[in-house]
């Protein structure tokens, strides 16, 4: 667990003393996200999107599988003849280079601005966007907003930034119109209880539950695509720089891998000397075992001498509410259609 972590999620004398002490800095982030709140009550507030948007997000800083969702979203519009975009604020290098790899047909868009981005995107032919991460980017119009808990980071007394994780209070999640509960690690039961309470807290959302799944190991340098069961009592170096790597770790360990893993804060850039630290952790095992994200800015690096660069597939296992989640995506594809006829 890093050190952020301890403090947001500790239990020992020394986190809940450090999140006393942030305290004051969390009143004053609440004073900003109370004033940006009443900014979207203003006659300009919110911008009308050029094509009709989906929104994934969350409260809480990163870890609740909005990549995966994204993809498998984008994929499901585009099975039935949407020409979808993802626009994101793209945060470091890795989220547009994953988007393009689990979705190479869709365009993704990088723009701070999700308004032009929106724009941009219809420029480029599509007729419906998805924004990745878009919970708090209120400026734009959706047609249904999505807010994704993750088993594994949710606690109920969580505080905001940056005192704990949250981005905004936990009642913000009252504007969402789908909560998507999502685990990777945690039991199928754990996520069905935390599904049970959040339908009770907010009767106005449909509830659904994810699994982010394992699908198969894949070498970031061949393409070549081997069954999970390879991982079975398997010596692996294993990296992580993403929100929640610790749950990354424990789904390696619970397919019977060997793991000596090390962690990175999200996002982060590894420069050369990261690189040949992990190729020389990897010769020491059977190769070095990584997430998507990270396999698509080690690979170009990777010394083609070194031992097997490998990453895990991950997808999105709808385990309940499928149907309402059809019918949040049916709600998109009916303004697509209104939208063409009104534009014919």
């Amino acid at each position: 667990m890093s050190a952020i972590d301890t403090i947001w999620y500790g239990e020992t004398a020394a986190a809940r003393v450090a999140r006393i002490a942030l305290a004051p800095a969390s009143w004053i982030f609440a004073a900003g996200v109370a004033l940006r709140e009443r900014s979207f009550a203003s006659p300009d507030g919110v911008r009308a999107s050029a094509v009709p948007v989906l929104s994934l997000g969350n409260v809480c800083v990163g870890g609740t599988g909005k990549t995966p969702v994204a993809a498998w979203v984008a994929s499901r519009l585009a099975a039935v003849g949407a020409r979808p975009a993802i626009v994101l604020r793209g945060y470091g290098d890795d989220e547009p280079l994953v988007h393009a790899r689990l979705n190479p047909d869709v365009p993704v868009i990088v723009d701070a601005d999700r308004v032009r981005g929106v724009e941009r995107a219809k420029a480029q032919g599509a007729d419906c966007a998805i924004l990745d991460d878009g919970f708090q980017h209120r400026r734009i119009a959706r047609v249904s907003d999505w807010a994704l808990v993750s088993v594994e980071r949710w606690r109920e007394d969580a505080r905001l930034l940056p005192a704990g994780p949250l981005r905004e209070p936990i009642a913000a999640m009252s504007r969402a119109d789908v909560i998507l509960v999502t685990r990777k690690n945690a039991t199928a039961a754990e996520a069905q209880a935390l599904a049970s309470r959040l339908d009770a807290r907010f009767p106005r959302a449909r509830i659904a539950v994810c699994h982010l799944a394992m699908d198969a190991v894949v070498d970031a340098r061949t393409g070549e695509r081997r069954p999970l069961t390879w991982l079975s009592d398997r010596r692996l170096a294993a990296v992580a720089a993403v929100g929640h790597p610790d749950a990354f770790f424990a789904q390696l360990r619970s397919a019977g891998a060997r793991v000596n893993a090390r962690s990175y804060r999200d996002h982060h850039a590894f420069d050369a000397q990261d690189v040949a630290a992990l190729a020389v952790a990897a010769g020491q095992r059977d190769g070095l075992v990584c997430t998507l994200k990270d396999a698509v800015k080690l690979a170009p690096r990777w010394p083609a001498a070194a031992a097997p660069l490998l990453y895990v597939s991950q997808i999105a296992v709808i385990e309940g509410g499928q149907l309402l989640l059809d019918d949040a995506l049916e709600a998109v594809l009916a303004a697509r259609r209104a939208a063409t006829s009104n534009a014919g």
